[in-house]
Formats: structure tokens, sequence, C-alpha cells
């Protein structure tokens, strides 16, 4: 009988997670009553108060609050608010009392750097059960910023640990998926081009704000890797930059980014999520930014 690497076993693992990103069944199975696409929020704009690593857990229940209000189907978390030792059962208690499931969470950590690999695998263990526990079904993952174009053997570092965190998941029926900032983006897409080509069937969850500000544009990015978006997050902004309030009051032109999803059968999950500048002052209550954004997806998407 011929043994099974340990090479081998990492990627048919990593290829049980890759098939559970085909189920619409398994992305969706906690959103109720939502329709074919849940829409759900990423709770930046709270963690922005605060100073890095960004933990909002003190102000969760107004998170939990805004959003129920504002009608949205899902909550997507960060890794800073399940690293608590009573995250599960505080989190766990405001979904129930808001009705309002985790979709997943965002996780960022410098996978590129391979003298951090150690620090990670115990973490991701740690935030990826916790997450499983509340019921989530996906993890957005940020590979590390270098600063600076990452070298060959950066790059299979960072594809190295994607494998082990993707067969993390594989075990807690949790679909990863590569997010982005600009620096996965910039630069002919070298990051992101360099992962794709040591790992092709991995997920993407892209930030399609960020490819604008990348300077890539989002409708020729979901043409070319539509069949591999599982999840993507919504922002809007200004033709100087600058975010918008909510979504609908910039300048992204969205009908032609929902022509393109439909175009390319996008089945997964959208995220809205906004983003203030430094010092801005919002003329609405967060809770009626979040209630215009979902109604302009809403009549925008028709989600």
């Amino acid at each position: 009988m011929k043994k099974t690497t340990r090479r081998e076993f990492i990627g048919s693992s990593s290829r049980a997670a890759i098939s559970l990103a085909g189920s619409a069944a398994i992305l969706r199975a906690d959103f109720g009553g939502a329709g074919e696409i849940p829409v759900c929020a990423h709770l930046w704009v709270y963690a922005s108060k605060f100073p890095p690593p960004y933990d909002c857990s003190s102000i969760l229940e107004d998170v939990f609050r805004d959003l129920h209000y504002a009608g949205v189907d899902g909550l997507e978390v960060m890794d800073v608010e399940l690293r608590h030792d009573d995250a599960v059962e505080r989190i766990q208690a405001l979904i129930h009392k808001y009705n309002l499931p985790v979709s997943g969470a965002s996780y960022s950590a410098d996978l590129w750097d391979k003298n951090a690999h150690p620090a990670i695998q115990n973490d991701v263990q740690l935030v990826i059960r916790r997450l499983h526990e509340l019921g989530g079904r996906t993890m957005g993952i940020s590979v590390g910023n270098a600063g600076h174009v990452k070298t060959p053997a950066e790059l299979d570092a960072q594809a190295n640990i994607l494998e082990k965190i993707m067969t993390v998941c594989a075990q807690h029926s949790i679909v990863p998926n590569l997010h982005n900032h600009t620096y996965e983006v910039e630069n002919n897409l070298h990051d992101l081009r360099g992962t794709l080509s040591r790992i092709p069937d991995i997920k993407l969850g892209p930030d399609l704000n960020w490819l604008i500000r990348a300077g890539v544009d989002p409708v020729e990015f979901i043409h070319q890797y539509g069949k591999k978006i599982i999840y993507l997050h919504l922002r809007d902004q200004q033709a100087n930059g600058q975010w918008t309030e909510a979504l609908g009051e910039g300048t992204t032109n969205f009908k032609a980014i929902a022509k393109a999803l439909k175009r390319v059968h996008f089945k997964g999950i959208a995220a809205i999520e906004l983003a203030f500048p430094p010092h801005f002052t919002p003329v609405r209550p967060l809770r009626e930014d979040w209630k215009i954004s979902r109604e302009f997806v809403r009549t925008t998407f028709g989600w």
C-alpha cells in the first residue's frame, strides 16, 4: 500500500474544504428565510472606532441591535472578538436575542512569514473552533501585508499555512476564502496570482471597493474569477475616493457589478461593509445607514 505523504494529506483535506464551497446549501444553512443571496454585514465600521487590534466586543450589543433594525441576514465578526474566553457564550446570547446569525469571520495574519506559523496554527485552531460553535460558515482570510512585493519563498510559506488553515476549516464545516485589501491585488494581482498558482482551488471573497482602490476593475475581476467567488464585500466611495456614509451615495457602478455577478451565476453570500474616513461624523444614526444600504442592495441586486 502506498504511504500517504503529509503534503498529500493536506491536499486531500483542503479539497474537502473546497467541496464545501460548492454547496450553496451549506453556505446558507443558517439563514432561515433569507433570499437566494443572503445579505450580511461586516462590523468594521464599529471596530474602526477602537485602537488596534480593533476589538469592539464591548459594544457588540449595539452592533446586533443596529443590524437587526436594518434587516440584514447575518453578521460577519472579526477574529479578535472570538479570542475572548467568554466569546461563544456572549455572542450566542446576542444571536438568539436579535435572531441574527453569525455568517462567519474575517481572519488576518502574516501568513507569508514562516516564523509566525506556529503561533498562527495555534490561534487559528481556537478561532475556527469558536466560529463553528457559533454556527459560522465562512472565513475570509487576509494573508498579511509584507510591505514589499512578496518573494517566491514568501508566497510558498503563505500557501503552506493556508493549506493547513483549509484543513482545519474542513474539519469544522467552514468554507475558507481569500479576502483582499489593496496589497493582494496591486502589481497586476501579484500576491493573489501567486497564491492561486500554488492553491488553484481556493475560493475567493473579494472586497470590491479595495479592488477599485487598487486600480482593478471589479467587473473584469468578476468575469475572470467569478466561479471562485463565494463571498464578497460591498462598499461605496465618491469620485475623490472618500467612502460614503451608505451604499448608493457614491460613484461605484453597482449596476454593472450586479450584471456581472448575474452573468457568472454568483450563488454565495454578500456582505455590506461600511467604513468612514478618519474624523468623519455621520449625518444619520448608523442604524439608518445600514438600513439605507440594505435597501439599496435589494433594489440594485435583487437580493
